[in-house]
Parts: C-alpha cells; structure tokens; sequence
C-alpha cells in the first residue's frame, strides 16, 4: 500500500445522563477539528437504544457535518441495513452523494445493539440474514437501471429503481462491517466493495482473523466474478495520545471507566467486551492486551504498524472515537496523531528525514566552505580599502 488513510468511527460513546444537545455539538467540533488537521475519513454510526449511541441518524449527522468542512469524507458507519427498506437507503445516500459532492460513503451492517432490533421484532440471527438480501438490493439499485421486484421478508418492492443515479461514478464507496466472523467479508467479497473490521483490535479472535478476513475477500471475489482492493480495507482501534505516557494515562482518568462499564454492563454486544476492574487495570488492558493504544505518538506508531503487518496491508486506520478524556486532550490526541504518526504512513517522513540526514552528512565541509567564503569576502573588502 502506498498512502495510509486515517480517520475515525463515531459510534459516538457519550454518558448516559448528559446534555445530550451538547455531546452531539461536540461531535460536530470534533469532525471539523479532523478536517482542519488533514484526517481523510469519518464514519459515523446508527443506534437507537442504550442511552449512550445517540445518533440514530448518521445520514442526518452526515449532512450536517458536510457543511461544516471541506475534505473530509463521511461515511454511515455502519447504517444497520436490516432495518431499513433498502430501496430508501439507497435514495437518502444518493442525495448525500450528490449534496456532499462525493464525500459520502455507505457502510452497512447488521446492527450492533440487540436492544435495538427488539423494539421492530427482529431478532440477531433475522438481521443477519436480511443484511445480505438488503445489501443485494442495494448494490443492484446502484449498479443498474433494471426495475427490481423482490420480498425481502420485511419489504416489498415492486418495479423498483433510482429515479436519480449517484454524483460519484460508478457510485459512492460501499464498506460492509465485520468483527471476527467471517459474514463481513464473504458479503464485501461477493459485491467487490470495502471491509470494515470494527473488531480487528478489540479481542485476539478479532486480531487474528484479519489474515483470514482478506483471504474470505479474495475466495468470495473469485467465486462471483468481483474485484476486491486492499485500499478498501479498514480497520478500527482505540487510541489516545499525549506527549508523554504518564500525560495519557492522567488524560483518560477523565472518562475511559465509563466507557469500559457500557460494554461491561449496558450494551449486549460480547463481541466488543473489555476487561478491568479499576482504573489501572482498564489502562492495562488497553496496552496490554494489544487493544490500542494510551501513550506516545512513537507506541501509535508500532500498533499501527503492528496492524499492516499482521493484515498484510490494508488502506484506512480508523481510531474508535471515544471520551476517554476531556475534549481539549481529545483533540490533542488527534492533532499529535497527525503531527507524527500519520507522515510515517503517508510518504511525508521519510523525504525530510533524509533530507535531514544528507545535510548533517556533509554538515562540517558546507560549514568550513562558509567561513572560507567569509573570510574570503572579508579579505578582499580589506584589500579594497588599501588599494584607495
């Protein structure tokens, strides 16, 4: 892979309890702050239960935050499928498409809490068999003008199509999620669109599949006559960064306890499941464990480094947004990440690093050929003189 992308997953994770109008403005600060400091990705999600995965909406959000920046691409990260007539997801991306001018991305999934499937009678095994009729749907409504007559168990169409084809050509970036299992994958290889792996850094099963994540890509691309593309390949982890590990750790003193406590104790998600008892040990955890990172810019850089060596190489790191610390370190988090981490990925490093090893290389002869050129101009400005 050449150029690295980076970016975030905004699940968003916000206290149960808070302002809510409030941490959704900090959302949309956060995402013009990536902006401002050259991040090429955002992708936020879609929840409706729990109390602390507050954007039910991420279209909206989308079309919110994209009159707020200029570069960033956006993405539903994920919209759950399975509970949307998929006739209307295509539509509202297709107008983001054409309203962000080509920023918009459509992830898709399942649906992460299963408190949120409840409420419309779906149960976790249904919307993962709908994610795969759906996104059939979908990417046929993308790719073709033919009308589309289908009973995909919760949603009848009938002579179906886009009245109003995609601003991007072909059409906008499609991504499915994935965490350890291998449905994310067998779908984005049979369609040939991105993978998302939410789950590359959050367990060992979710680490070690991502070899195995690829090689499902590749069988299924072969076997439906698709193409798949590593630059399309992202993967998700936390971080927080500060200039020192101990300015970290101090850092997500702030919040990092109710964040472990939501996947612990509220959400119904055992893919996602952290452990610590305290303080110290969730910070542990953390590092330990391989999770992510709470440190210095220089350990960012080995877990991402870390991560193309075990995937094989893959186009987009995505940090997992959280509130571990206040949002003045948060967005110094970020801004360290793109000072220093993200050139090593990016082709920027290496050209002024060697360029700076060349100048101290011939550093001592350029200098005596400076003091010779004084000495030189000093003499015949002395001989100028004598000479009147």
């Amino acid at each position: 892979m050449s150029r690295l992308r980076f970016g975030i997953f905004l699940a968003p994770f916000h206290p149960a309890g808070e302002n809510p109008t409030l941490a959704l403005q900090r959302d949309l600060r956060l995402i013009e702050h990536l902006d401002h400091c050259g991040y090429d990705e955002a992708w936020i999600g879609e929840h409706h239960s729990a109390g602390s995965e507050i954007i039910a909406s991420p279209e909206i959000f989308i079309a919110a935050a994209a009159e707020r920046t200029k570069n960033i691409k956006l993405g539903t990260g994920v919209t759950s499928l399975s509970y949307h007539n998929p006739l209307w997801v295509a539509e509202r991306m297709v107008l983001l498409d054409h309203l962000t001018k080509g920023r918009a991305m459509l992830g898709v999934g399942p649906g992460s809490l299963p408190t949120d499937s409840a409420m419309i009678g779906l149960n976790p095994t249904q919307t993962r068999e709908l994610l795969e009729v759906n996104l059939d749907v979908v990417m046929r409504l993308l790719t073709s003008d033919e009308p589309i007559t289908v009973d995909t168990g919760t949603h009848k169409l009938i002579d179906a199509r886009l009245h109003l084809r995609p601003y991007s050509e072909p059409h906008f970036d499609v991504a499915v999620a994935a965490v350890a299992s291998p449905t994310g994958p067998r779908l984005a290889g049979k369609h040939g669109v991105g993978l998302m792996s939410i789950g590359a850094t959050l367990s060992s099963d979710g680490f070690d599949a991502l070899a195995h994540h690829w090689n499902v890509m590749e069988e299924r691309a072969a076997t439906f006559g698709t193409t798949v593309d590593r630059a399309q390949w992202r993967l998700v982890g936390p971080m927080h960064i500060a200039e020192t590990r101990a300015q970290a750790y101090k850092d997500v003193e702030h919040g990092i306890e109710q964040w472990f406590n939501y996947f612990k104790k509220v959400a119904a998600f055992p893919q996602m499941a952290v452990d610590g008892g305290n303080l110290e040990e969730m910070i542990n955890f953390i590092n330990s464990a391989g999770i992510g990172v709470i440190g210095t810019p220089d350990e960012a850089k080995a877990q991402v480094q870390r991560l193309v060596d075990q995937s094989g190489g893959f186009g987009a790191m995505l940090f997992m947004a959280h509130e571990w610390a206040n949002p003045e370190a948060t967005r110094r988090s970020y801004e360290l990440i793109a000072q220093h981490v993200m050139p090593e990925f990016q082709g920027q490093a290496h050209s002024t690093l060697a360029a700076k090893q060349r100048a101290m290389d011939t550093r001592t002869g350029h200098a005596e050929s400076q003091v010779q050129a004084v000495a030189h101009m000093t003499a015949k400005y002395e001989k100028e003189l004598a000479d009147k």
